[in-house]
């Protein structure tokens, strides 16, 4: 039987196939995205032309290792995005950020014309963040003033730990701290808590991604298939 990793690099090498040349590509942030952007890094070794917009310091240490073209500002939309995730709904909704790069890997991938996501089936679920235990929703706050703004969410029914010691505790690449929240029962309305979190002052990004994936590609024991369209 295959073991964890290689069906995350199952997924990954299947949404390989789908970077052609003159792309610009996102590159996520995680273990499975680490097999993707291996993969364009052979594309690119055998002399396919691209440029790629990674989401984190991480994935940019190995694209830049790996030789590949990278850009942090586009005049134009970006073609692809191939990210992982947490967990994935039916519906395609996602909850993502346990690496610490939601905020990034959100803005890529709003401006991408084709945002798919890899990832091996245990993420599949019927409510996001229901599992047991639950899987949490990350929420990157702004450091100052921070209990203020995790009491907040807490009046919407979250239940949050600061990642990491409060005396060191995490820290994103945009120098903010992210407080991990489950709720009683999950998240039957993930674009509704979408909305409310957004507007609570001190919230700089959740890890909800609601209607913004074309496809999920996912590898298990029977084999990689896609849930929506590449």
């Amino acid at each position: 039987m295959a073991t964890e990793d290689e069906l995350k690099k199952a997924a990954a090498e299947r949404a390989v196939q789908l970077v052609r040349p003159g792309m610009v590509v996102g590159l996520g942030t995680g273990t499975t995205t680490r097999h993707f952007i291996a993969g364009v890094g052979r594309l690119v070794a055998d002399g396919m032309q691209l440029t790629a917009v990674p989401t984190s310091r991480a994935s940019e240490t190995q694209a830049r290792a790996l030789g590949i073209s990278l850009v942090d500002e586009l005049d134009r939309e970006i073609d692809l995005t191939v990210d992982g995730a947490d967990e994935i709904d039916a519906e395609l909704r996602l909850i993502k950020g346990r690496g610490g790069a939601l905020f990034r890997e959100k803005l890529v991938a709003e401006a991408s014309q084709q945002f798919v996501v890899v990832a091996e089936e245990s993420k599949l679920v019927d409510r996001l963040g229901a599992g047991a235990p639950p899987v949490a929703l990350p929420v990157e706050v702004l450091p100052f003033l921070w209990r203020r703004t995790a009491d907040r969410l807490a009046g919407l029914g979250a239940r949050w730990v600061l990642r990491g010691a409060e005396d060191a505790p995490y820290l994103t690449d945009n120098g903010n701290v992210v407080l991990d929240c489950t709720f009683d029962g999950g998240i039957p309305d993930p674009e509704g808590l979408g909305r409310e979190l957004k507007l609570i002052t001190g919230v700089v990004e959740h890890g909800l991604f609601a209607g913004l994936t074309s496809a999920a590609i996912v590898a298990g024991p029977g084999g990689v298939r896609v849930l929506g369209s590449i």
